[in-house]
């Protein structure tokens, strides 16, 4: 019964995606509708559909699987993918907006007008699309394979297909709606299951709270490994300052009609995963008193899906857990399709311009194109915890696109010459960084610690380097800057004559 259960649930959250991403199709008549939704996602919307695509595999399981394995300082994941909204939401949020753009690199060309920077920021979506494309896949056939015994490459399979299928259908308009219902499937799939749980907690006599925090994981910024304190405080930078240079999340903004609108979508974002994290935890500490086998087995990121069937006995637990089955596909699939938007958008207009046009069916090639790779990737990759993987992509976000759009929103001497450098330098350390991580080529002593969580070094290095090239080659300016700068910065109200980015433009698009 168990696996027919998880196996229907499966079904009905991709069946329901499809349903739901059909609607979107019905209203996908243009390519605009394709990138960016046409500008027409209401905040409330938009926050929905942010909570839905932001809340990955990650967030689902793999923050009780940290919590399980090394305590109440992996809380520090919660608090990090929540506060970076805050910093977006003061920085970057209402400009990004204001610039009109579709992509990231449509950004970088009208801020620096400048071909090389365009296809460096190309190159680094790309990379940070597939790097947090990699563990949605491996999550899948991970959650398919406990609760059914499947193998790995089914559960890729299915969410590269149900991707696949919604995307090249309906591009962001589709996407829009399915993500927006996802984030309230997943906090009811996360939610509910957890009064259960406390029910049956305290109707065992609820065991000391010492248990579910014993004292040594308890102690502030234990966590695991050599270097504790730096580990902490890197991974807390790259989730501050890496949200802001995830550009699947940022495409969502440039959905919204105006930059006020996008202001307001931050701040409804930051109330949802507010509610969404309340829970994860939970799951965690009750692991520690009902399956203390997955942590000797090394299967935390399955306490989840588990712990269910291990405090609620037959039928029930295999139905809350084909619940949060359900919730834990909605959170693949989800973060998938906002990632491959994102990539495949950036794959029509710059890395296969000439052989694919930025239209809806050059589009639709390279939706297919941004899932092939990551998901065959998947299955011969080392498989590490998902959150530390996903931690790893926001790590190589702060380091490039967060340095690019703080200097490029708000300081008017960055060059052209400075944002390639910076991003050259940020993208290359931080990438070489993660490669050493996932490989293990180092494994001990303070360079480890440094390699495995490089935010810490790379963010100000790539700061460092922008405004230093910048500073020694004025002459690399772009023309036309104080005009963008006016119109980052400026209401709407104003009317400056506002429209589609440049670029976008001298390629023929129609809206």
């Amino acid at each position: 019964m168990g696996s027919w259960a998880h196996i229907a649930a499966v079904a009905f959250v991709c069946l329901a995606t499809l349903g739901v991403g059909a609607i979107g199709l019905r209203l996908s008549r243009t390519t605009s509708d394709f990138y960016v939704a046409s500008r027409a996602i209401t905040p409330r919307w938009n926050a929905s559909a942010i909570g839905g695509e932001y809340l990955s595999g990650a967030s689902f399981l793999g923050v009780a699987g940290l919590v399980l394995a090394f305590g109440t300082d992996m809380l520090w994941y919660p608090v990090g993918y929540t506060a970076g909204y805050l910093v977006l939401l003061v920085l970057v949020a209402a400009p990004l907006r204001r610039s009109g753009a579709y992509t990231l690199p449509d950004f970088a060309e009208i801020r620096l007008r400048s071909p090389v920077v365009r296809r460096a920021a190309s190159l680094l979506v790309v990379g940070i699309g597939w790097l947090y494309l990699l563990p949605q896949f491996q999550g899948a056939g991970l959650a398919l394979g406990t609760a059914t015994g499947a193998p790995p490459w089914v559960g890729a399979l299915v969410v590269a297909v149900v991707v696949v299928a919604g995307v090249v259908a309906g591009g962001m308009r589709s996407i829009t709606f399915v993500q927006a219902f996802q984030y309230w499937l997943k906090l009811t799939a996360i939610s509910l299951p957890v009064v259960l749980l406390l029910v049956v907690w305290r109707s065992d006599g609820a065991p000391d709270p010492a248990a579910l925090a014993p004292a040594d994981w308890a102690q502030p910024l234990s966590g695991t490994g050599d270097h504790q304190v730096y580990r902490t405080y890197s991974l807390l930078l790259a989730l501050l300052f890496g949200t802001m240079g995830l550009p699947h999340v940022l495409v969502r903004f440039y959905t919204n009609p105006d930059g006020r609108a996008a202001r307001r979508t931050v701040a409804v974002v930051i109330g949802l995963l507010g509610a969404f994290y309340l829970f994860p935890p939970i799951y965690g500490a009750l692991g520690r008193v009902y399956a203390p086998d997955l942590l000797a087995s090394g299967r935390t990121d399955a306490v989840v899906l588990l712990l269910p069937e291990r405090m609620l006995g037959q039928p029930w637990g295999t139905l809350v857990s084909a619940l949060l089955m359900a919730g834990a596909f909605a959170a693949f699939l989800s973060t998938s399709s906002g990632l491959t938007v994102s990539v495949a958008g950036v794959l029509s207009q710059d890395i296969l311009r000439g052989r694919l046009h930025a239209s809806v069916p050059g589009f639709r090639v390279a939706a297919v194109l941004a899932v092939t790779l990551p998901a065959a990737l998947s299955l011969v990759a080392a498989r590490r915890d998902i959150a530390d993987t996903v931690g790893l992509a926001f790590a190589v976000a702060a380091s490039t696109f967060c340095p690019l759009l703080v200097l490029g929103i708000w300081w008017r001497r960055l060059t052209q010459a400075g944002a390639l450098a910076g991003l050259v330098v940020g993208g290359g350390t931080a990438s070489l960084a993660v490669l050493l991580t996932m490989t293990g080529a180092v494994s001990d002593g303070l360079p480890a610690a440094m390699l495995a969580q490089p935010a810490a070094w790379s963010v100000p290095l790539a700061f460092a380097v922008m405004v230093a090239v910048s500073l020694a080659t004025p002459w690399t300016t772009p023309s036309g800057v104080t005009p963008i700068m006016v119109r980052l910065h400026a209401p709407e109200a104003l009317d400056l004559n506002r429209g589609e980015a440049r670029p976008l433009l001298r390629r023929g698009e129609r809206s």
